[in-house]
């Protein structure tokens, strides 16, 4: 599925990198939102995400308002919020992240799948992500190495998703400075939290750690705050119920 999704991104950036070719990074970069400070808050912080669908589950909530979301999960006590802009496989788009980071105080991360510098170009230009993901499995080691740091130059944090000991190995060596444990396998895409919780004691302590997808219960909850994660990533457990409020208190609740 992932080299599915590279390939038609690949074709799908091609007017953006002809358009931000020769592109340099500001020099004094739009005033971002602390995405690393909202994960350091006491207790285990939540990124609740705005999606409509997904390759896995399809068609979650396909006319929602990123506006109305968002400010339902800042109400209801999330201290980020992800927003998927990929269009062909998740339904999404940039101005979604636009209308929802509008909205709110949040930081807000860009969730996409971010493979090249144009990519970077597009987020730098409009006042939106806080920050971005970059997944290791989807660049070389040299690639998510410079994508990090062209982020960081134009004041945007990165959030390093892994699903391995040697895509953390990798993250870790390109000075990711937040890193991502998705449980989700790409090959099977069955979720495990064992994932999370074989990979968590192998980061440093001053990293913060995110882990994502699977997390539907009060038990996840307590189960990964026990392990010392930071922060969860919780996407389809809130976008499918009728009540998002209502169930993002009560994961909250729960630690």
């Amino acid at each position: 599925m992932l080299e599915t999704i590279l390939a038609h991104k690949r074709e799908e950036i091609a007017p953006l990198r002809v358009r931000h070719q020769g592109w340099r990074p500001p020099h004094k970069p739009a005033r971002r939102r602390s995405f690393a400070g909202a994960l350091r808050r006491p207790g285990i912080s939540v990124i609740a995400e705005f999606k409509r669908r997904s390759p896995s589950r399809g068609n979650i909530r396909l006319g929602a308002d990123p506006a109305g979301i968002a400010r339902i999960y800042e109400r209801a006590g999330a201290a980020a919020m992800s927003v998927l802009t990929d269009v062909r496989f998740f339904g999404g788009r940039l101005d979604d992240l636009r209308r929802a980071r509008g909205a709110v105080g949040l930081p807000v991360l860009r969730k996409d799948f971010v493979i090249e510098p144009c990519q970077i170009a597009e987020s730098a230009d409009i006042e939106g992500p806080d920050c971005l993901l970059l997944i290791a499995a989807a660049v070389t080691a040299e690639e998510l190495q410079s994508l990090r740091e062209l982020a960081a130059q134009c004041g945007q944090a990165a959030l390093v998703e892994v699903h391995n000991e040697e895509e953390l190995a990798r993250a870790l060596e390109s000075g990711a400075e937040i890193l991502g444990i998705n449980n989700r396998d790409l090959k099977t895409l069955e979720v495990s939290l064992e994932t999370t919780l074989k990979l968590k004691p192998l980061v440093p302590d001053e990293i913060p750690v995110v882990s994502e997808s699977g997390i539907h219960t009060a038990d996840d909850m307590r189960r990964l705050a026990d392990a010392g994660v930071d922060a969860v990533l919780i996407g389809e457990a809130l976008m499918a119920t009728q009540d998002p409020a209502r169930k993002l208190e009560e994961l909250l609740s729960a630690i």
